[in-house]
């Protein structure tokens, strides 16, 4: 069965911290590729860091330095270490998987359209 349960989201002051969880079942977790995405009101799905099954990883630049990805295999969990938080990192995070391997894919890494599977999300707020 295709899961995918993001928890740790949650409010905090500019300049802390959070730590997102994905728990995956064996099938997601197997996946070519991982990723966090966040959307926040009015704004577009972004693709925040991704992981592929060799452990690339990749940031976007707005979180470079700040958030770091892991994969915790024994657990068949996907974390996301956020620090320094700012206001603008508030958005609901999204956990992501894909099977689909290959250079287009792994282009496009960072974007929302190459993945197929979804969790339902977790609330970040960070106030200044």
């Amino acid at each position: 069965q295709v899961q995918l349960v993001e928890s740790g989201g949650g409010s905090v002051q500019a300049g802390g911290s959070l730590r997102l969880s994905c728990a995956a079942s064996d099938y997601t977790y197997s996946a070519a590729r991982m990723a966090w995405f966040r959307q926040a009101p009015g704004k577009q799905r972004e693709g925040v860091s991704t992981v592929s099954a060799n452990g690339h990883t990749r940031y976007a630049e707005s979180v470079k330095g700040r958030f770091t990805i892991s994969k915790d295999n024994a657990k068949n969990t996907l974390y996301l270490q956020m620090d320094s938080l700012k206001p603008e990192d508030t958005a609901m995070y999204y956990c992501a998987a894909d099977r689909r391997g290959g250079d287009y894919y792994t282009r496009n890494a960072m974007s929302p359209y190459v993945y197929t599977y979804w969790g339902q999300g977790t609330q970040v707020t960070v106030s200044s």
